[in-house]
């Protein structure tokens, strides 16, 4: 093992060694934070410190846990197989199947993910005749989610609402939710840290064992904790002190999913005598990303002292382009893609175009496919949200869980057998009067008495019953196959012979390998281990580094990848960083730790793209560039670069112009004063619109408000509001008698108002 720590530079070594209680590595992007974990997994058994069982090592995805499973694997041997390695929900899970017995759910329990969480909300706000346009499921999902995240049931969640109408209504949904979960022997995705930490609050004995059983404890991407998961570290280390945590605050991008920055930050408030390594030596990008990197997050005010450096080469410079709109941006991605293929002997592999929102995502498709670039979108419609595999899988749960009402729902009459929405009603109001799941009820034929499709339903059971006995001698592919077979599914796609239904049998048969696949990996081949990977997988598990492609993706996916060559489109304030972050410090610096993290991905190139005029969500608007891209300096571009913002900024300067001549008119014909327009002193970066205009000088001039004909606004004219501050106006629309103002305010961010009816001060 001392010869292998030989391959670690002196940071990393020193962060393998400490054993001493708390420590969190602090580690910059491609600093080697995955061989830092891998090689201190192998540090503890090599010296004996630990048995393998006794180390319980967090990972954020599927993906990342695999690959410390093989690291560790080619240092050590099979020892690596008996660490407790995985992300926090399996390893969550994992717990459950052995504890959760003591909350009154069994362990073959389901886990129902987003789809069937959304169909038991419909389900619940039916019964409770709440009209879900009043009590949209997006919300209702949310406000569970973000319950549970902070250890909130349904009980303590009616606790604190009461008085508040709506909210008390959501506490219903809340409650019967939870029970309708029960009823079916399942759990959401949010559910598997909240019962843990249940388990673990309900019974300090078990706390105790787990506590003693995992004596020291690892967690990967630390900054992207949330609160629970802080809590369910918390538990498992207290008794010993014994954690490592690895992260960097810098790329905390998950705030919106309930991530909390301030948990890597006061680290060493939480675990007092924590010692603190930092990872700054970057074995990924070259040293010109590397300062742009630098640049760009040294913005922010909630960081750690840190900055990454690198002994690979400068590099190329930073390329810069401004299109007109957004389809000459994607063609001069495909072009420059295939320039750089062509001369620089590099595939399309090497490639990723990285973007802000997905709504970006339309024409990048669009462009792509014209141009016959090979291509793969990560984060579209998602593989196991197919409605062939759903209905495979639902057949699956059922199988393996007999009180899955939604399963049973989904599947009862797919294929066709008769078996419609009446029957079925009945049958679900049937099984809640004698509190028994549905498949229970339709065991005994005398409850189907007067039901019409009764020998219908009949046979769909005793189909059921068969697979049921069979589970457990056929491998889960076989009983796929079976599955397929038995319940006419393979007739119903061979009778249509459709290319619609030619795709769908090749995503059944794409499933069943991923079902073989399972099976040379997994010791145990169970169907509930099995439905539980499934369960718990994520697009990026998914991401086939090899696939001769160039990637599509959001920068949130990018997040733990790397590509030679990496394009961040679309940069323009209002879409990144976001108009809902510009109102805001903190939603700010993280859209600025989200670039950060877009930068970081590139290893040998960095290309920025924006346009001047953009079409997103039906509205077009015109573009200002990013503040990102000014805080990168001016050095660290390319001679055409430096091109781009020179004839941008002429461009802006003459449009400026020619608007503030429109201004001045107006103004002086309603008594304003315009004033002179000063000598323009601007970055490189094209003109400071908003600095440009509150720089202009004016004289006292009588109040504007209420003069609100559609000639007295111009795009581009500076204009104040009571409450929203000072704003630059982006779109005018006509709306009847009145008209529409596309208004972008400095503090506020984008507002659309109606002129009639908003009292606006025309400043400049």
């Amino acid at each position: 093992m001392e010869e292998l720590l030989n391959d670690l530079n002196d940071k990393q070594k020193e962060a393998v060694e400490y054993l001493d209680g708390p420590l969190l590595i602090l580690a910059g992007a491609g600093s080697g934070k995955t061989r830092v974990l891998t090689y201190k997994i192998a540090y503890l058994l090599d010296k004996k410190i630990v048995k393998p069982w006794e180390i319980l090592a967090i990972t954020f995805t599927n993906k990342a846990a695999k690959e410390m499973k093989q690291r560790a694997a080619n240092l050590i041997g099979e020892d690596a197989n008996d660490v407790w390695l995985g992300t926090f929900h399996s390893v969550c899970v994992r717990i459950l199947r052995r504890e959760i017995g003591l909350l009154g759910y069994g362990t073959d329990f389901n886990i129902f993910d987003e789809l069937d969480k959304e169909k038991v909300i419909k389900e619940v706000l039916k019964k409770l005749n709440i009209d879900d346009k009043q009590y949209p499921v997006s919300l209702i999902k949310y406000e569970i989610s973000k319950s549970k995240d902070a250890m909130k049931d349904y009980k303590k969640y009616k606790e604190e609402v009461i008085g508040d109408y709506r909210r008390e209504k959501i506490a219903d949904i809340y409650e019967l939710y939870q029970k309708t979960l029960m009823q079916n022997n399942a759990i959401d995705f949010d559910d598997i840290i909240m019962l843990t930490v249940r388990v673990f609050l309900e019974n300090p004995d078990r706390l105790v064992y787990y506590q003693s059983k995992f004596k020291y404890l690892l967690v990967d991407e630390y900054q992207d904790t949330n609160r629970i998961q802080f809590l369910l570290i918390n538990l498992l280390s207290s008794a010993h002190g014994n954690i490592c945590v690895v992260g960097d605050e810098s790329q905390s991008i998950y705030g919106f999913r309930g991530a909390d920055i301030s948990n890597i930050l006061n680290f060493e408030k939480e675990f007092p005598n924590a010692k603190i390594v930092k990872l700054e030596e970057n074995y990924r990008s070259t040293q010109n990303i590397l300062n742009a990197a630098n640049e760009v997050i040294k913005h922010n005010k909630s960081k750690l002292d840190k900055k990454l450096w690198t002994g690979n080469d400068e590099g190329n410079k930073i390329e810069y382009k401004t299109l007109g709109n957004e389809y000459e941006e994607v063609e001069y991605i495909v072009d420059t893609i295939d320039n750089i293929c062509r001369t620089e002997k590099m595939t399309y592999a090497d490639f990723a175009v990285l973007f802000r929102t997905n709504a970006q995502a339309r024409v990048l498709e669009e462009v792509f496919m014209r141009s016959g670039t090979p291509y793969r979108l990560i984060g579209g419609l998602k593989f196991y949200s197919r409605k062939e595999i759903k209905d495979l899988t639902s057949y699956l749960k059922l199988v393996q869980n007999k009180n899955d009402n939604i399963a049973l729902k989904r599947i009862i009459n797919e294929p066709k057998r008769g078996i419609g929405d009446t029957a079925l009603d009945k049958l679900d109001k049937m099984a809640e009067e004698k509190g028994v799941s549905i498949f229970e009820l339709i065991q005994d034929s005398d409850n189907l008495v007067g039901i019409r499709s009764a020998g219908n339903i009949i046979m769909f059971r005793d189909m059921i019953n068969s697979l049921i006995a069979r589970k457990d001698e056929l491998s889960v592919s076989d009983l796929m196959k079976l599955t397929l077979k038995e319940s006419g599914y393979e007739d119903m796609l061979n009778a249509e012979q459709t290319k619609e239904t030619e795709m769908r049998f090749e995503n059944l048969m794409e499933f069943i390998g991923v079902a073989m696949e399972f099976e040379k990996e997994s010791a145990d081949n169970s169907l509930g281990d099995f439905l539980e990977s499934i369960a718990l997988v994520s697009d990026v598990d998914k991401l086939e580094e090899s696939a001769e492609a160039v990637t599509l993706m959001t920068m949130h996916s990018a997040k733990g990848l790397e590509f030679n060559v990496v394009f961040l489109v679309g940069m323009e304030e209002g879409l990144f960083p976001s108009k809902r972050s510009i109102e805001e410090d903190e939603a700010c610096e993280e859209e600025r730790r989200l670039c950060y993290v877009g930068i970081t991905r590139a290893k040998k190139k960095l290309i920025i793209t924006n346009v001047s005029k953009r079409t997103l969500y039906g509205s077009t608007t015109y573009s200002i560039p990013s503040r990102f891209i000014s805080e990168i300096p001016q050095e660290l571009f390319d001679d055409k670069s430096q091109e781009n913002f020179s004839l941008r900024k002429k461009k802006q300067e003459k449009y400026l112009d020619d608007e503030y001549k429109q201004v001045e008119g107006v103004l002086a014909k309603t008594g304003g004063y315009f004033g002179d327009i000063p000598k323009i002193n601007k970055s490189t970066f094209g003109v400071d619109v908003n600095s440009f205009l509150n720089n202009i000088s004016t004289k006292p001039k009588k109040n504007l408000t209420n003069l609100n004909n559609k000639e007295q606004y111009v795009i581009g004219m500076s204009v104040k509001h009571k409450k929203f501050g000072t704003g630059i106006i982006q779109k005018i629309e006509p709306e009847g008698d009145d008209f529409k103002l596309d208004i972008m305010f400095d503090r506020t961010g984008f507002k659309r108002l109606m002129a009639n009816y908003t009292p606006l001060e025309i400043i400049k």
